[in-house]
């Protein structure tokens, strides 16, 4: 017996990326699991430098730990390598992110973010697939075989409301499209972000490998509102 858990979209919350690991380990209690983090680690919330070094830091000893890639981290490393403004960043939270690093959103030194940083980005996977799920920042294509994924609808899509779709067998897991009444699930999907980095209140989803399906519970931990 194995178990699976999955952490949405942090923005910046150190406070409850910790207090996320602490519940997980208590509640595996040495059990063999999987750990993935569902990408958005920067932006927004105040201390996404300290969230990134927490996550490339994190080896559990009991657990095999995935960390995918959010959008939010695909925006940061384009602007880092000239592929888009600072602009576009900084309206969508980069401002945090950058005074994390101690750079000022108004004339920041992108050199400042160190490489090993963005060298870790750009490595992060955009999906974790297991025998009956489907681990994601965004969403997956249902018609597209999982080889075939469009990198702009794993990272970037939202469903439409409403929509109850997985992929072939398997339910998928997923974040971004923030909704402060998470865990909102279906048959089909589950979406994990509670808009933590706002709300003060993280969703880790808890998943039976053996079990199809979605979550057998849910794990709440909790800082402050913003």
């Amino acid at each position: 017996m194995s178990r699976t858990y999955a952490i949405p979209d942090l923005h910046g919350r150190l406070d409850l990326l910790d207090r996320a690991i602490d519940a997980v380990a208590r509640h595996a209690e040495g059990m063999a699991s999987t750990i993935i983090t569902l990408g958005d680690y920067v932006d927004r919330g105040p201390r996404s430098r300290q969230v990134i070094e927490r996550l490339m830091n994190w080896r559990p000893d009991e657990s095999k730990v995935v960390h995918l890639k959010g959008n939010h981290e695909a925006m940061m490393c384009a602007v880092c390598e000239n592929r888009a403004e600072l602009d576009w960043w900084i309206r969508n939270g980069g401002g945090e992110t950058l005074a994390s690093y101690d750079q000022s959103p108004a004339l920041p030194d992108l050199r400042a973010i160190p490489a090993d940083h963005l060298d870790w980005i750009v490595n992060l996977p955009l999906m974790h697939v297991d025998r009956h799920r489907i681990f994601v920042h965004a969403a997956v294509d249902p018609k597209a075989p999982l080889d075939q994924q469009n990198e702009e609808t794993l990272l970037w899509k939202r469903y439409p409301g409403g929509a109850d779709v997985g992929h072939g067998h398997r339910h998928v897991v997923h974040g971004h499209h923030a909704d402060a009444r998470a865990p909102i699930a279906g048959k089909h999907r589950t979406n994990l972000d509670g808009l933590a980095w706002k709300t003060g209140r993280l969703v880790i989803g808890v998943f039976e490998d053996d079990r199809p399906g979605g979550a057998s519970e849910y794990l709440e931990v909790f800082g402050r509102e913003m």
